[in-house]
């Protein structure tokens, strides 16, 4: 019997009443318990879902900050527990981004977020906690690597101007997801601080990236940046800058 078919035969859970705030922490507790029996975890999941409450949503995000095997009992589990969350509707938002500050992957709550506000909310509540990231080292980048990764999906101003400093971040991957980032917002605008990046750029496949977009966009290098670029770019793959601003590859102009 799968989740979904345990779920099915269970009714939903009554209303809560003077003693619910202890009974969603105390169903978070086994929500959030890793070790807790199979049964009991969905028994709690389901509970927590048929409130439909911030809350209770906040309970729920509980459960994606571990895995179980079997594989697919896990994933089950967490959709079971997304879906609660997004029935909650946007009242679980608060407890969304709170989770995002502090959790090791972004990949449900973003989920979440996507689900329960319109794009330009969306686009908003990404950039505003991307705000919160800053370029200096961290032992786990994979928060703001998949926040700058969401933004790609998504066009606005305020996107390429969240983006663009975490060009100078400590981390190489970050730089250079923030590039491609940028580059997919399609804005002329970036290329100032695409190519101040380059002279203290130390990776050639970030300067590669930053070089092909440039050359595939075919758009100008300001002429006070070109000769500071083309020397940035002696150790990339065959990258220079003409008179015109425009990048191409194979042998340098005369």
């Amino acid at each position: 019997m799968g989740i979904f078919d345990f779920l099915s035969k269970k009714s939903n859970p009554p209303a809560g009443g003077a003693s619910s705030d202890k009974k969603v922490a105390g169903l978070a507790k086994v929500v959030a318990d890793k070790r807790a029996q199979t049964y009991d975890r969905l028994d709690a999941i389901q509970s927590l879902a048929g409130m439909k409450s911030a809350d209770a949503a906040a309970a729920l995000l509980r459960r994606f900050t571990f895995s179980i095997d079997p594989s697919i009992t896990d994933q089950e589990e967490k959709d079971l527990a997304f879906r609660g969350i997004v029935d909650a509707g946007k009242d679980a938002v608060p407890a969304v981004v709170e989770f995002c500050l502090k959790a090791e992957a972004l990949t449900w709550p973003l989920k979440v977020l996507r689900e329960v506000l319109d794009e330009a909310d969306y686009r908003a509540e990404l950039v505003r906690l991307l705000d919160r990231f800053d370029t200096e080292y961290a032992r786990n980048v994979e928060p703001k690597q998949q926040l700058i990764v969401a933004l790609g999906d998504i066009k606005g101003d305020d996107v390429r101007i969240a983006v663009e400093r975490f060009l100078e971040d400590v981390n190489e991957t970050v730089r250079f997801h923030a590039v491609q980032t940028i580059f997919s917002q399609d804005n002329e605008a970036s290329v100032p601080a695409l190519v101040k990046m380059l002279p203290a750029e130390e990776s050639v496949r970030v300067k590669n990236k930053v070089a092909e977009g440039l050359m595939g966009r075919g758009w100008t290098v300001p002429a006070e940046l070109r000769g500071s670029a083309n020397q940035a770019l002696q150790d990339s793959n065959g990258f220079s800058v003409g008179p015109d601003g425009k990048l191409r590859k194979g042998a340098g102009y005369g």
